[in-house]
């Protein structure tokens, strides 16, 4: 019984996989003259089919529109009579990366005294709290409502944050989440089919993770300062050579590096932020990396939990090339400067 069901929910994920949109149809929409005439160009994708029944003008229409068919798409699956107990696991704890990313949202709003945007994913939305969380007033609101979501492992990644900290300040409660964050998807990898694999794809974000934390620190001028806000858990990136990172200008990062695929992004990171001069540039550039890496050890996987684990991820990549794509053109700005950053 177990085999079958890992075939029948291999087949439909794989046989979702040519629905997505691609280089093409990114090239086609970048030549558009506005966003309905970008969307068109996607019709014939799942994504675009649902976009078409709806009234979409802006970004922001696009934006909350993407992330409710990311939504619909993972509740659909995971209503699947017969699916495999461990498919939920990855699915459950994957998604809470969602309210991770609001709980650092909640905490810029903190710092800014303005009230942050949130993605409607996760435990926190499920709850109906995400307008509470975007209201926060201070930590101790966040804290609370994380309790109350049941998120309570979170917390102790908050204690010590100061409002008024700075950059280091913000750096290491970020950082401290994502490590807990990564922990749990860690644990959870440990007690299921193929768990290894799916380990080594998590130790392989933490690498680029860490690589981004330390570009970010050097940018900020926060350097060896910043090394309790790196994440335990990678794969080739030791803690000492990280410190090594801190330590260095960031264009002197890719000599230090061993792993060659890790000298190249390290070698972009420093060419695209010397011309940007965008921090935004950094995370753009290892995520597009982190896609990469994972989809080749998990998108030839089959008769897996892993299979859940991928189509989360080509998903969320797609929405994040649409979000960009989109953007670019609602702000009147030539896709070919954000084009570098998309994944495929």
């Amino acid at each position: 019984m177990s085999y079958a069901k890992y075939a029948f929910i291999s087949a439909y994920l794989k046989g979702e996989e040519p629905k997505v949109v691609t280089s093409d149809h990114i090239d086609r929409m970048s030549k558009a003259s506005d966003i309905q005439d970008a969307l068109e160009t996607i019709r014939e994708t799942d994504v675009g089919s649902y976009l078409e029944e709806l009234t979409v003008k802006t970004f922001d229409d696009v934006d909350e529109y993407l992330w409710r068919y990311f939504v619909k798409r993972v509740n659909y699956i995971e209503s699947f009579k017969f699916l495999p107990s461990d498919i939920l696991k990855v699915s459950r704890a994957y998604m809470a990366k969602y309210d991770v990313l609001n709980i650092k949202a909640a905490l810029q709003g903190i710092s800014t005294g303005k009230k942050s945007r949130m993605i409607p994913v996760g435990i926190i939305h499920n709850n109906g709290l995400l307008d509470e969380l975007s209201s926060a007033k201070n930590l101790g609101d966040i804290i609370e409502l994380l309790i109350k979501c049941k998120l309570g492992s979170y917390v102790p990644a908050l204690e010590g944050y100061e409002v008024a900290g700075g950059a280091k300040s913000k750096l290491l409660a970020e950082a401290r989440l994502d490590g807990e964050y990564y922990k749990s998807m860690l644990n959870m990898a440990r007690g299921i089919k193929d768990g290894s694999v799916l380990s080594k794809v998590f130790g392989l974000i933490i690498d680029l993770t860490n690589l981004q934390i330390a570009s970010r620190a050097i940018i900020e001028g926060i350097g060896l300062d910043a090394a309790e806000c790196t994440i335990p858990g990678g794969y080739m990136i030791t803690d000492k050579a990280i410190r090594d990172l801190l330590s260095s200008k960031l264009s002197d990062m890719p000599q230090r590096l061993e792993n060659a695929q890790y000298r190249h992004i390290a070698e972009e990171i420093s060419g695209s932020y010397d011309k940007t001069k965008s921090i935004t540039a950094v995370e753009e550039i290892i995520d597009k990396h982190k896609f990469r890496l994972v989809k080749e050890i998990l998108s030839p996987r089959v008769l897996s939990p892993l299979v859940m684990a991928w189509y989360l991820i080509l998903k969320e990549f797609e929405i994040r090339n649409l979000r960009l794509i989109v953007k670019a053109i609602a702000d009147g700005v030539p896709t070919e400067e954000i084009k570098m950053y998309l994944a495929f």
